[in-house]
């Protein structure tokens, strides 16, 4: 059995939860992303020392690896890396929009392998842009992640054919413009089970992630206010 630390912080409510396999046993949450870095040092104590073990006792930290915020994906993985460098042990990485999908997947009860539905997380990437990807029930996918414009033509030829649900803090702004009858929309949060599970997964098939080249994921440059060009500094999305 493995005790392992799962860490989100790219989306606005950070979550920190230690899980036996892909059992969530604590979880805390931060609903104020600007306060996630203040926030995490004493999630992770908490969740370890509430359930009586000690922190060496981890066999790996998951992490979310993106898209999402460009400061929260930095301040978790970072925290993931200096765990994982100082307690020698593996560090796992997800996307953020497959956890999301699964989390959906998860809270609506579709049998595994059915067709009758897909699904489409939205982080909000300001103004009407979003970070996106599209899913089957299986978790596999049919769109990779991108960036993405939306307006009422957003994923027309997929809804032409197929209803889509779709979730995560971007999917208000397409709910606003979108026409379609086969767009579904629904409050589904990242669930600390599903990215337990996810995790999990990767745990048990060595699926480990390079500590010294990992970097988040981004999915497109980012700006400084005064620059138009790729900058080394950002304000977040």
């Amino acid at each position: 059995m493995a005790l392992i630390l799962n860490i989100d912080t790219s989306v606005n409510e950070a979550l920190v939860s230690l899980a036996r396999d892909e059992k969530p046993l604590r979880t805390v949450t931060n609903a104020e992303r600007n306060d996630h870095a203040a926030w995490i040092q004493n999630a992770i104590h908490s969740v370890i020392a509430e359930g009586r073990y000690h922190i060496r006792n981890l066999d790996a930290v998951g992490i979310t690896i993106g898209p999402g915020s460009y400061t929260g994906l930095r301040i978790g993985l970072s925290t993931a890396k200096g765990l994982c460098y100082a307690l020698k042990v593996p560090m796992i990485t997800v996307g953020t929009l497959q956890v999301l999908a699964f989390s959906a997947i998860e809270a609506s009860n579709i049998p595994e392998g059915s067709d009758d539905l897909l699904f489409c997380p939205l982080i909000d990437a300001r103004r009407m842009e979003v970070f996106t990807a599209i899913y089957d029930s299986a978790l596999e996918e049919i769109i990779k992640p991108h960036a993405h414009i939306l307006s009422e033509r957003s994923f027309s030829e997929l809804l032409h054919s197929s209803k889509i649900l779709f979730l995560g803090n971007g999917s208000i702004k397409f709910q606003m413009v979108c026409k379609n009858s086969n767009a579904l929309f629904k409050n589904i949060p990242l669930s600390p089970v599903a990215l337990a599970k996810l995790i999990y997964r990767n745990f048990i098939g060595n699926n480990f992630a390079a500590l010294a080249y990992t970097e988040p994921l981004y999915i497109k440059e980012f700006f400084t206010r005064k620059d138009t060009k790729p900058a080394n500094k950002s304000e977040d999305h």
